[in-house]
């Protein structure tokens, strides 16, 4: 097996990361009652700044359930508060994802106008939508100071809360509204110095993105009275460099950053003995192409994946489960010499319920540590905002002794045994996968690692596609949802015909296009919105006009959230839910209609020139494509239904799938909204009630489709470990590659993927 060149060195500033900072000291924070109950501390020790960065933030989660016996408020929103008025020179940042709908279910509603954050002037709440579709601000990170910063997996939000015991029964583990979740596994790092400061530099230049506003407060420049560590944390590491890497997609003139997906790939190639991951994802093509190959060598590395049993949720299963499931098989294919593992944790009693793993951690040898933000899917390489560290021990034993340690400890927390443990099995066996193996328990009694086979149903497989846009590689454009979901049309219309509709068409997509890359939707917005309905409510007829205000609004691509929210806040339940349902039913059914009537080959034309045949499959699941097209944010609402409309979907599936899908969302939307607008105009003990009786249905709602949608039990299909049946004979490595091209996991036209780690490789779907 080839290596990488020893004499080089593994960072590579502008490829596989952004910087390399030194820090005095290190920590790796495993699970939420460790991390949480530390940054707590920190934050009562900041002076100046603190910077928290999230995919979600909640300000009724506490940080320290079990108690933290500081005097401070529990709740995160009057902590920040109270930390923020007893500190004068104090300023605390909050950027948060401008979420897309589709997470609404899990969200703390319209956070940015949540009057706990807005209250006091020294706190600065941003919800960060600067993304391009489909994107996400996906970066957890905090920077106190700029002296000390946090930089892993957990968001300070609900159901993260958990101990590394993951007891079944922990009292403790339930989230804001007393609900109890399952067990949950996360890591996250702590770290001082330079490095520190650069993550300061980080979290200021997403703020000024987010916002356009710059921030010249520079709080490592200042005088302070202590030393920014929490005193009751043990250091891991002293003296160490820290590589910062990035995932950052192209957008306004910016040029993308894959520095991420390029160390993953430098650190398969560089593995000679174990590669150690735990992923909450594990679907990209390109890493799995790379593990896949490393199977291929005689003397490759052993490689055990912790992940969570099944994943969260009936949408993720059917999306990115079907994706895992098929990395799966390739690698079983490629484990020619029976080194693969793909692993879960089991604790006793458990039930349905999983230890849901969360973390993005890989360890490679005794060598590399990366932890961070970054999944093992494509939207992380590529789409997300991103931010991972990593040391590089090189031949430095210190560093090597305090990786391995962390390793071990990880793997000592998911076998309930200790690090000696581990050390001992690995050391005698000769290996990390025979140590799992040999420490391995009932499962019925202990906790314990479980093998994984995941399967998934033949209709979920045939419904998501290899280049399905769930896990894209590139950010979303209309043009590429096109190419998903409508057919090329076998013949050429007329060209008169076709001029006609393509100009139809492209004023559609233009329109959309300007909601999202041009300031005109800053001028569209709910309070002008708001204005002009009233006056539309004073007209005859005017639940008549609102409805037809709704078909032109959706297909000049007005979001259709934004509508909804507006029918809310002036009409009220139960009619602003009758005619945002109506309006929304009429205007997917208008636009429907004029995507079939524009036809495959004008849309196709108008959104971009790439051919991509899809099957009828799509067509016989064609109510449950529509749900998942409704959930998921992959495009405007008038593009899907234009989109839709040109497709081999039927109306009656177009329009139930809808119904399913946007119903819900639509009535509690505006009954939230309207009731919000009522609360905060007239707090009372009744009107906030009512605010909370709506997220109760809204849970309930969830849970239904969770049932409807979901199919049939999906836990013990998971179980069962591969055999020496579903391993393949042919050991010729031309073979081998063939397969990988045949799996859909390397390009048709590209060479098998060499071991070292200045080779260019090639993109695939997953």
């Amino acid at each position: 097996m080839n290596q990488a060149n020893d004499d080089e060195p593994f960072f590579q500033p502008g490829r596989n990361c952004a910087s390399v900072r030194h820090a005095e000291r290190f920590s790796l924070l495993v699970d939420g009652a460790d991390y949480f109950r530390v940054l707590r501390e920190a934050i009562t020790r900041a002076e100046r700044t603190v910077f928290i960065l999230g995919w979600d933030i909640d300000s009724r989660m506490k940080l320290t359930p079990e108690g933290a016996g500081d005097g401070y408020p529990e709740g995160l929103g009057d902590f920040l508060h109270a930390v923020a008025d007893e500190k004068r020179r104090l300023r605390i940042y909050i950027l948060a994802w401008d979420f897309a709908m589709l997470y609404a279910f899990e969200r703390e509603w319209l956070p940015v106008y949540k009057m706990g954050w807005r209250t006091n002037r020294r706190i600065a709440f941003q919800m960060d939508g600067k993304h391009p579709l489909g994107g996400s601000q996906h970066q957890k990170l905090v920077v106190i100071d700029d002296r000390l910063a946090f930089v892993g997996g957990l968001d300070l939000t609900r159901s993260r809360w958990d101990t590394r015991a993951h007891a079944t029964d922990e009292p403790l583990r339930r989230d804001a509204n007393g609900a109890r979740y399952q067990p949950f596994h996360d890591v996250h790092t702590m770290f001082d110095g330079a490095a520190a400061r650069e993550i300061g530099v980080l979290a200021r230049e997403r703020w000024l993105r987010a916002c356009g506003r710059r921030l010249a407060i520079r709080a490592h420049r200042a005088a302070f009275a202590h030393d920014a560590w929490p005193p009751s944390r043990r250091v891991d590491l002293e003296d160490v460099d820290i590589a910062i890497s990035l995932t950052e997609p192209a957008y306004l003139g910016r040029e993308p950053v894959h520095q991420i997906h390029a160390q993953y790939l430098d650190a398969i190639a560089r593995a000679r003995r174990s590669i150690y991951i735990e992923n909450q994802y594990f679907t990209s093509g390109t890493v799995g192409a790379a593990l896949a190959a490393s199977l291929a060598h005689e003397d490759g590395p052993d490689l055990a994946i912790v992940v969570p049993r099944n994943q969260s949720g009936w949408l993720q299963e059917v999306t990115m489960g079907v994706l895992r499931a098929r990395l799966h098989r390739l690698l079983k294919s490629a484990d020619t010499h029976g080194r693969y593992r793909l692993l879960s944790p089991s604790v006793p009693k458990l039930g349905d319920d999983i230890v849901n793993v969360h973390s993005k951690l890989m360890i490679v040898d005794d060598e590399l540590l990366i932890v961070g933000s970054a999944n093992l899917n494509n939207r992380s390489m590529v789409l997300d905002s991103e931010c991972n560290v990593s040391i590089d021990a090189g031949a430095d034993t210190r560093i090597r002794r305090a990786i391995a340690t962390m390793r071990d400890s990880l793997l000592a927390e998911h076998l309930d045994c200790e690090i000696a443990d581990i050390e001992r099995e690995r050391d005698a066996r000769g290996g990390i996968n025979a140590a799992i193996e040999a420490l391995m328990r009932d499962r019925d009694e202990h906790r314990t690692l479980v093998p994984l086979d995941p399967q998934v149903s033949a209709e979920f497989d045939q419904l998501i596609l290899p280049e399905a846009l769930i896990d894209p590689e590139t950010p979303i454009a209309a043009d590429e949802l096109v190419d998903q979901f409508v057919p090329a049309e076998k013949t050429r219309p007329l060209i008169s015909r076709f001029a006609l509709r393509g100009v139809l068409a492209l004023m559609v997509v233009i329109a959309a296009a300007l909601w999202h890359w041009s300031p005109f939707g800053e001028y569209v917005n709910l309070k002008s919105l708001t204005n002009v309905t009233r006056r539309i409510d004073a007209m005859p007829l005017a639940p008549l006009w609102i409805v037809l205000c709704y078909v032109l609004a959706a297909v000049v691509s007005v979001p259709i959230t934004l509508l909804i929210a507006t029918t809310g806040i002036v009409f009220g339940a139960p009619w602003a839910g009758v005619y945002a349902f109506l309006g929304s039913m009429l205007a997917a059914a208008v636009s429907y209609s004029l995507g079939s009537w524009l036809g495959r080959d004008a849309v196709r034309k108008v959104a971009g020139p790439r051919v991509n045949r899809l099957s009828e499959r799509v067509a016989k699941c064609g109510i449950v494509a529509v749900v998942v097209l409704r959930l998921l944010p992959v495009a405007p609402f008038s593009i899907v239904n234009l989109v839709a409309g040109a497709s081999h979907i039927r109306m009656r599936d177009f329009m139930i799938g809808t119904m399913l899908g946007m119903g819900p969302g639509i009535f509690l939307t505006v009954a939230f909204a309207h009731q919000l607008v009522a609360s905060l105009h007239r707090p009372t003990v009744g009107s906030f009630a009512v605010l909370i009786g709506i997220g109760a249905v809204l849970i309930g709602v969830s849970v239904l489709l969770q049932r409807l949608l979901g199919g049939t039990d999906r836990h013990d299909r998971h179980e069962g470990a591969p055999t020496d049946a579903d391993k393949p004979r042919a050991s010729d490595e031309a073979k081998r590659a063939s397969e990988l091209r045949d799996n859909g996991a390397m390009p048709r036209d590209a060479a098998p993927l060499a071991s070292s780690t200045n080779e260019r490789r090639g993109e695939v779907n997953s």
